[in-house]
């Protein structure tokens, strides 16, 4: 059996039980483990050294077995963050038109309580992002910006960095520290012309409170 690309290897009743012992009695030595099972020490000694192999135990010389990094609060944790993909934590889109001015994108921002906004052609696919930024410059000491289009404000998709739904969430965070911004569209390539469709955004607020809820989750247990 599958998920993804990585098998699961499925443990034995015999394994399961090893896990609870450590979990309840480490540290404890293997001669202790195989008495609590009514077995001999080399009857689970294949089990033991494939239980440290995944990672479930861990052992120390003279000292005896206990919880690997897949069953401590950090291993699980790491894991989980590790796991997690753009498309588990994005946000709908805020998304205006090419056509749109300087002051249709003020607003949007304003109203959506965004720090950026993906411009899209009329089809929908990507050809800039605007953030507030841009906006402070082009409107500062200009009586007349509110009308001018954002298309001559935004960044252009030729220096855009985006990410898409299957990327993972580090990837996008290293993205977003790299390039020094608070935000990326997420979108996926569709068609002959690799057109890319605007399907989301993500935030650094996204990541935060998903770390928040996974910190929250480990807490509970």
């Amino acid at each position: 059996m599958e998920q993804g690309s990585e098998p699961i290897i499925e443990l034995t009743v015999r394994q399961i039980a090893i896990i609870d012992l450590v979990k309840k009695h480490a540290p404890i030595t293997g001669e202790q483990i195989a008495e609590s099972l009514g077995v001999s020490r080399p009857t689970i000694r294949s089990d033991l050294s494939v239980l440290v192999m995944l990672g479930y135990i861990d052992a120390k010389p003279k000292v005896g077995y206990f919880l690997g990094k897949v069953m401590t609060t950090e291993g699980r944790q790491s894991e989980k963050v590790l796991n997690l993909k753009v498309k588990d934590v994005m946000n709908r889109p805020v998304v205006i038109v090419e056509t749109a001015t300087v002051n249709d994108a003020v607003i949007a921002l304003f109203v959506e309580n965004t720090g950026f906004l993906t411009v899209t052609d009329d089809q929908g696919a990507l050809v800039g992002t605007v953030s507030l930024k841009d906006l402070l410059k082009v409107t500062l000491g200009n009586p007349n910006a509110a009308s001018i289009p954002i298309s001559m404000v935004m960044t252009r998709v030729t220096r855009l960095v985006y990410v898409t739904p299957e990327d993972s969430l580090l990837d996008a965070a290293r993205k977003m520290l790299d390039h020094q911004v608070g935000g990326l569209p997420v979108v996926s390539a569709t068609g002959e012309r690799a057109r890319l469709e605007v399907v989301g955004r993500i935030t650094k607020t996204n990541m935060t409170l998903a770390l928040v809820d996974l910190s929250s989750g480990f807490i509970a247990e």
